[in-house]
């Protein structure tokens, strides 16, 4: 048995912001997915996500029940089964692992689901989005429940503020074009929620409070409007702008081997990275103008290129 597959995603703008509010851009990224799965033979992986699933479970019974229901009979006897997730999205890199396999059990077990087929007006969405942070949270210790609406929805959504979320369209992609969003592999593994709890840490200091206020969710407002209408020129000023906020006061969810690097890409201009996610290791994103010379200056990196305009 082998159920749906359901992608990563990208946050591409909105990282900590959304935590306060800021404007936020999600895409889905077909690279990585995962389907729930039943194997004669699991291997040892199988295993692993099928205990996780058990504790999910367990979980998954305590839920709020005005909010959303699920055939917990079903879903406890297939994971009693041998049921697991089979996934090739990396954890603890920032493309929503753990939201795809949120995604798929709320698909395959919830009742009264809300489906992708619907007119999704907003109180729809922000009814997933509510259900989600919720099922996630089991994962994260707090969600927002944007990523499992990604992954379910396939479908780039922009955050405007906590209760206001659409589905949006993005520039369409050229395949030759030299603009490029990409995903640099750092090859450590991030954790969530230590990197949340210090920036909800930091969030106590007045200082920080102000920075987060004026300048990160300024320019991260910016960076959004500015991809969503084309505006190239205006769209690399201001992730250069974020780029450098993110390097001054995020330090913690940067590897250490990786600032040399990050402060190189805002001197040369020839590429600008941010956090993918919480930070703390997994993916960092870039963006370039250019992206044959970002490849040049970044040799000797694992880089995938994500997008291209």
């Amino acid at each position: 048995m082998k159920g749906p597959l359901f992608y990563s995603k990208i946050l591409l703008f909105g990282e900590y912001g959304i935590i306060k509010d800021s404007k936020g851009l999600s895409i889905p990224y077909n690279f990585y997915n995962g389907a729930l799965k039943k194997d004669d033979k699991p291997s040892e992986d199988a295993l692993k996500s099928n205990a996780s699933l058990k504790q999910f479970v367990s979980y998954l019974k305590n839920v709020n029940s005005e909010l959303v229901t699920f055939d917990i009979e079903s879903l406890q006897n297939d994971v009693e089964a041998g049921m697991y997730f089979d996934s090739s999205i990396p954890q603890g890199y920032g493309v929503g692992s753990s939201g795809a396999l949120v995604a798929a059990i709320y698909d395959k077990y919830a009742l009264n689901k809300i489906t992708v087929l619907e007119n999704l007006t907003r109180e729809k969405l922000l009814k997933l989005k509510a259900i989600f942070s919720e099922m996630e949270s089991f994962f994260h210790g707090k969600s927002s429940g944007l990523d499992p609406l990604n992954s379910y929805l396939s479908i780039p959504i922009l955050i405007n503020s906590k209760d206001n979320i659409e589905a949006t369209g993005i520039p369409s992609q050229i395949t030759d074009g030299k603009n490029a969003v990409f995903l640099l592999d750092s090859g450590i593994i991030g954790e969530t929620a230590p990197m949340v709890s210090i920036f909800m840490e930091n969030m106590k200091q007045e200082g920080f409070r102000k920075m987060i206020k004026d300048q990160f969710i300024k320019h991260t407002d910016a960076c959004v409007d500015d991809f969503l209408k084309g505006d190239i020129k205006s769209l690399f000023k201001n992730t250069k702008r974020l780029s450098k906020v993110v390097l001054n006061h995020f330090k913690p969810m940067i590897p250490q081997e990786f600032h040399a690097l990050w402060k190189k890409g805002i001197q040369t201009n020839e590429y600008y990275l941010k956090l993918c996610g919480s930070g703390g290791g997994g993916y960092i994103l870039g963006f370039t103008e250019d992206i044959d010379k970002a490849k040049e200056a970044l040799k000797g990196y694992k880089l995938e290129v994500v997008y291209n305009f």
